[in-house]
């Protein structure tokens, strides 16, 4: 049986919110030898739609004339803030039909208009974040997370992380195993889970810092998991170590320690969900020290303990667990 997806576009739209997602179920049935999903278009009315970018799309359904069940998806872009009021009745009358509703980006901005996301839990891009929870504030915007899910209901933050969802979703409609066969084939980090923060602490530092700080930063970030110290840092940007420390906190508002503790422990995070390697070399190949404080930090950073993370997002099909004599792992 196959599973009916709608991705609705609209003049001024964002493309990858609408070419990502596709691609993530159009590989997922090239890996499953049949057309589980039936891929179509959406819009206003068939023909082209202009996406901000300047390519343009073809839709090939309107929206009002698409089959009930199956998911609804909303591509976001600027352009969402101008659709009219006919559309946005439009678009709640199918998604009161769909199995699922879903938005990439600012998309949720035109569910938010439907009053489907009332009360809800949601995410979206974080520049716009704050104007969803202002526009609408029946709505709890979870500001930071990759995406959320309500009931039928989700919602993913900007661009990339419409990819995560539609990972998410076909790994609900099949399993974890099809997910990481489709995020390997499209050269992916093995689906990222949905309260994962929308930037990596790495991308958090480059943007915060400047100057030699921001190179010492490039360098960390191309090898985290080498035998950094706060010392070793200081010496190559060729400052005392007390003046390093003073610039770290003015720039970062941290210690270097507590930055490279932080990203050893996203490095522990991505081997707990895709690998079956042990809490203790695990601990040892992101340099943590042991299980029990890998175990300590973990609960501290994130607010549960390895075991559950490992269990709520772990992989069915395990990865080859780390090699203890390699240090060296991409940021």
């Amino acid at each position: 049986m196959t599973h009916t997806v709608d991705l609705f576009v609209y003049p001024d739209c964002q493309l990858l919110d609408a070419s990502g997602p596709w691609q993530v179920f159009a590989s997922a049935n090239t890996l499953l030898g049949r057309p589980h999903y039936e891929l179509r278009l959406t819009a206003s009315e068939p023909g082209e739609v202009r996406t901000n970018g300047g390519m343009t799309l073809v839709a090939t359904h309107a929206l009002e004339t698409t089959t009930p069940g199956g998911t609804l998806l909303v591509a976001g872009g600027h352009g969402v803030h101008e659709l009219d009021d006919t559309v946005i009745r439009k678009l709640a009358e199918r998604a009161a039909s769909a199995s699922r509703v879903g938005s990439i980006c600012s998309g949720a901005f035109a569910l938010a208009r439907t009053g489907l996301l009332d009360g809800c839990c949601v995410t979206t891009h974080w520049r716009q974040a704050e104007r969803l929870a202002r526009e609408f504030p029946e709505i709890d915007v979870a500001a930071d997370a990759l995406y959320r899910n309500s009931g039928k209901l989700y919602t993913s933050a900007g661009v990339t992380a419409g990819m995560d969802l539609a990972l998410a979703l076909v790994a609900t409609d099949h399993d974890h195993r099809l997910a990481g066969e489709v995020a390997r084939e499209l050269v992916m980090f093995l689906h990222r889970p949905g309260d994962q923060a929308q930037f990596s602490e790495g991308l958090r530092c480059q943007l915060a810092s400047h100057g030699r700080l921001r190179a010492l930063i490039d360098r960390v970030l191309n090898d985290p998991l080498a035998a950094w110290n706060s010392e070793d840092l200081a010496a190559a940007m060729a400052v005392t170590p007390r003046h390093f420390q003073r610039l770290f906190r003015q720039q970062l508002s941290m210690t270097p320690m507590e930055f490279l503790t932080r990203l050893r422990l996203e490095s522990a995070r991505r081997l707990l969900a895709e690998s079956d390697a042990p809490l203790a070399r695990i601990a040892e190949h992101c340099r943590i020290g042991g299980a029990e404080q890998l175990r300590r930090q973990f609960q501290r950073r994130y607010g549960l303990a390895p075991s559950a993370y490992r269990a709520r997002f772990g992989r069915t099909l395990a990865s080859p667990a780390p090699s203890p004599t390699s240090n060296r792992e991409a940021s």
